[in-house]
């Protein structure tokens, strides 16, 4: 079947925020969604998964004759390499490889400059880790340290975009970004989520995509850390968080005590995107 680089790119920026699980002491553990959703890489559920994660995208689409379907970095380099898909210049909705032969990091190129690939990752972190605890957006350079070692050459519906001169030279290209779906929050599931998972064992949840929505927007106040921003638990530190925010807007005493209102919560989505409801 096809691939097409700009179902197949969006796919992936899709999942950006999501994050594999943690196991009883609260760490991350490479339990993600992907392995198990990837036919013939179940086996590598618990393992780094930056891989599996491009793979399961092509695999999603119907295109594994398009992209190879493996959880080894190093294995797709040969398999790119083989089929002689293979440069030295960024790609367009192509994986790129990090360490001294690729064996170390993959992600996808959704846009490139003169200096820089703008892609999404999985299994990596926000400060661009190799074995990090999600999917994330990254900016990385093209040269010098920190670059790739290098790009595969997918075979999109679309054709080739790359800034490679044999490949059409393009010197700056992105795939065009979806029109964003119309967000809504529940305003009586975040309050009733801050008021009972403070009680819950770590990453315990109530309302998790109501909750993720607002403690994004949390951290993009800078009032909760990123690491607490994605795991859908309004634990005390979003507690914290909220009851910074309500203080901001000028309330005190019991009013800030760090359980959403509809009045702050609707402000806080006219900031960041959302719509409170009920």
């Amino acid at each position: 079947m096809g691939l097409s680089r700009t179902a197949y790119v969006n796919l992936l920026r899709s999942l950006s925020g999501y994050h594999e699980g943690r196991d009883p002491s609260g760490n991350w553990n490479n339990i993600q969604r992907f392995s198990p959703e990837t036919l013939g890489l179940e086996w590598s559920q618990g393992m780094a998964w930056c891989a599996t994660f491009t793979a399961w995208g092509a695999d999603e689409l119907g295109a594994r004759d398009r992209w190879p379907i493996t959880a080894s970095c190093w294995t797709a380099v040969q398999w790119w390499k083989k089929a002689g898909r293979w440069t030295e210049y960024p790609v367009l909705g192509g994986p790129f490889y990090m360490g001294s032969s690729g064996q170390d990091h993959v992600g996808v190129v959704y846009a490139y400059d003169d200096t820089s690939i703008y892609t999404i990752e999985g299994n990596t972190n926000s400060g661009g880790s190799y074995q990090g605890d999600g999917v994330y957006q990254r900016v990385r350079p093209r040269r010098g340290a920190g670059s790739p070692y290098g790009y595969g050459v997918p075979m999109f519906d679309e054709g080739t975009v790359s800034a490679d001169p044999e490949l059409g030279g393009t010197r700056t290209a992105s795939v065009p970004v979806p029109a964003p779906p119309q967000v809504r929050v529940s305003a009586s599931h975040v309050a009733a989520a801050a008021r009972r998972d403070p009680g819950l064992r770590q990453g315990g949840t109530t309302y998790p995509a109501d909750v993720n929505v607002v403690e994004v927007a949390l951290a993009r106040e800078g009032l909760l850390a990123d690491a607490y921003a994605h795991d859908g638990s309004f634990g005390s530190r979003s507690v914290t968080g909220y009851a910074a925010l309500q203080r901001r807007y000028g309330y005190s005493g019991a009013d800030a005590d760090g359980i959403p209102g509809r009045t702050t919560l609707t402000r806080l989505g006219v900031a960041h995107g959302f719509t409170v409801i009920d």
